[in-house]
């Protein structure tokens, strides 16, 4: 996914350059002049000009920013998981941080969501269309943050990630092995994006901003293939030797059952690396073997 020559020199912020940050920063820094925000900037990966500011206290942002930056990506999470850290993370600190922008509209902000969002619990399909009312303060206060991106001057992208695992993101493989997941049929459907990808979209959406390309203003990032949460375990079970089940194992998700439709992004051209959790998995667990 090469950026066009004009556009080699393109200047993107990934505000909030932790894990999934990181990796956006990694991908992008092949074609772009890339900056990477976060309160102790020598975790910055290697190659990505380090800022260090902390985006909750604006008067460490004074001064810091790059200028004629042409994408923002807005990657933070919470310090805390109460409703004070998320209204920190997902809105002051975005508020935040177009302040100090000023001015000067963007190419693009892309702001990193969740499909936590959406309170469907019944097994049906939901994409963008589909009604987002989350029923608990974290789902409320992101889609606040979603409003506050949406309602800036920038032309804005939201990205509605669903459950990201991969091979820096294996607590549920472990689990499974150890005995500690036992969900009875017929499980919730879970819906689960690889971190790979997950970098990879929201690289894809930038070069299509940077190339002059129409975006949505809004994008479910899942993979192609929403599946019983006890199908995925029997699965891996049969894939790779794993203990019995433990006497509480857990049994279901956190996430209601629904099926998030992926179709918007495979009709922007995006293509999967790791379209289905086989293959997600199969690479994972080749890894541990």
């Amino acid at each position: 996914m090469a950026m066009t020559d004009h556009k080699q020199s393109a200047r993107i912020l990934v505000a909030g350059c932790g894990k999934l940050g990181g990796d956006i920063a990694k991908t992008l820094s092949a074609t772009a002049e890339v900056y990477g925000l976060r309160r102790n900037p020598d975790r910055v990966p290697a190659g990505i000009t380090g800022i260090g500011a902390d985006l909750t206290r604006p008067e460490t942002l004074a001064g810091k920013l790059p200028e004629q930056l042409d994408i923002v990506i807005y990657c933070l999470t919470p310090t805390s998981y109460d409703e004070q850290g998320y209204h920190n993370a997902y809105v002051a600190g975005l508020q935040n941080l177009l302040d100090a922008l000023g001015d000067t509209p963007l190419t693009r902000l892309i702001f990193i969501s969740s499909t936590s969002v959406y309170a469907q619990d019944d097994d049906r399909w939901v994409d963008e269309t589909s009604p987002a009312e989350p029923d608990r303060f974290t789902g409320q206060i992101i889609l606040r943050g979603e409003q506050t991106a949406l309602d800036s001057i920038h032309p804005a992208t939201v990205v509605r990630f669903s459950g990201i695992y991969g091979p820096t993101r294996q607590r549920f493989l472990e689990e499974v092995i150890e005995g500690r997941m036992n969900p009875q049929p017929p499980a919730p459907f879970s819906n689960r994006v690889h971190e790979q990808d997950a970098a990879r979209v929201i690289a894809w959406l930038s070069e299509r901003a940077l190339a002059g390309n129409a975006i949505e203003n809004l994008y479910i990032a899942t993979d192609c293939e929403p599946v019983r949460l006890d199908q995925v375990v029997e699965w891996v079970r049969q894939q790779i030797a794993c203990k019995a089940p433990v006497a509480d194992a857990r049994k279901g998700g956190r996430a209601g059952s629904k099926r998030c439709s992926n179709q918007r992004l495979l009709n922007s051209g995006f293509e999967f690396r790791y379209p289905d959790y086989r293959a997600g998995y199969r690479d994972m667990i080749d890894g541990l073997s």
